[in-house]
């Protein structure tokens, strides 16, 4: 296989039954961290950024670093994350992003339709190797943090399987995140579902064979959930807030051991070594570890 051919990992996950893991960066150590981390379980993987981060971090930077990772070796490609207008989406396309995530899943079910087959034409007409997924149904938060109440998830929040079946076909999207039950961010102590919907997970696989399907709000989910969805066709598995929580833990930890220290490098690193670790953890978990030309 060649290397950085996305479409092509995602594919063998499809047919192998495991999952491509995406996780979110907003610092040049995180970036480091993650992708270290896949390159020595021989894992492809996919970094992202969503509109915060980016402007944060600045898109044709995280572009022309992953192309650097790749030069060296690691199987890494970038996506832009939850991009809530078409203009963001086309411009992150434009500075070199893998992929797009056109998220107008908060908008009516014409409108979001309507805006991701924009994007998908556009984006396509310039950079046709460039993957373009779509949502429907919606998360209930917005924010990647820890929440202290329990999150109510509504039912219209679900999408129905005749309209997801419909925006894949008239959109020509390359993915497609379904709203099956998960939340951006975590719930402190205790799972905040009973159980994902694994009926509904079941029924898109089966009703939209060829195209990826993509879990959001991976964090927080139990091990056992996840590989499950995995084996009904979530075969890429999206993680941010996980790593947020123990970046900023091993981060005030030693600034709390430490607190003189001065130089960057020495607060930044324990904080690093705990993104690296948690993304070994979730690359095995997903069955991504050795996947790289095996």
């Amino acid at each position: 296989m060649e290397k950085g051919a996305l479409k092509d990992y995602l594919a063998k996950a499809k047919k192998e039954g495991w999952a491509l893991a995406h996780f979110n960066f907003s610092t040049l150590d995180q970036l480091h961290a993650i992708v270290q981390a896949a390159h020595e379980e021989s894992a492809p993987v996919l970094v992202g950024t969503a509109e915060k981060e980016l402007q944060f971090f600045g898109a044709e930077e995280a572009a022309a670093l992953v192309r650097i990772f790749r030069k060296r070796g690691a199987v890494v490609f970038l996506n832009a994350d939850h991009c809530t207008s078409v203009q963001s989406a086309i411009a992150a396309s434009v500075a070199g992003y893998d992929s797009v995530h056109i998220d107008l899943s908060k908008k009516s079910f014409e409108e979001n339709m309507k805006g991701t087959k924009e994007v998908v034409e556009l984006v396509k007409k310039k950079r046709p190797e460039v993957q373009v997924e779509g949502e429907l149904g919606y998360l209930v938060t917005d924010s990647s943090k820890v929440y202290r109440e329990k999150v109510v998830i509504p039912e219209d929040s679900y999408p129905k399987v005749e309209e997801a079946v419909r925006f894949v076909q008239e959109t020509g999207i390359d993915r497609f995140a379904p709203a099956v039950g998960t939340i951006h961010g975590i719930v402190e102590g205790a799972p905040f579902f009973e159980e994902l919907r694994m009926d509904l997970i079941s029924r898109l696989s089966q009703a939209l064979p060829n195209i990826t399907l993509v879990l959001h709000g991976g964090s927080g989910v139990s091990q056992d959930q996840v590989k499950r969805a995995i084996a009904l066709g979530m075969n890429n598995v999206h993680i941010s807030t996980d790593l947020r929580v123990v970046y900023r833990a091993a981060l005030a930890a030693k600034l709390q051991e430490d607190p003189d220290v001065m130089a960057p490098y020495s607060y930044l690193e324990p904080a690093a070594a705990a993104v690296k670790q948690l993304v070994k953890d979730r690359l095995i978990l997903f069955g991504a570890s050795g996947r790289v030309n095996a």
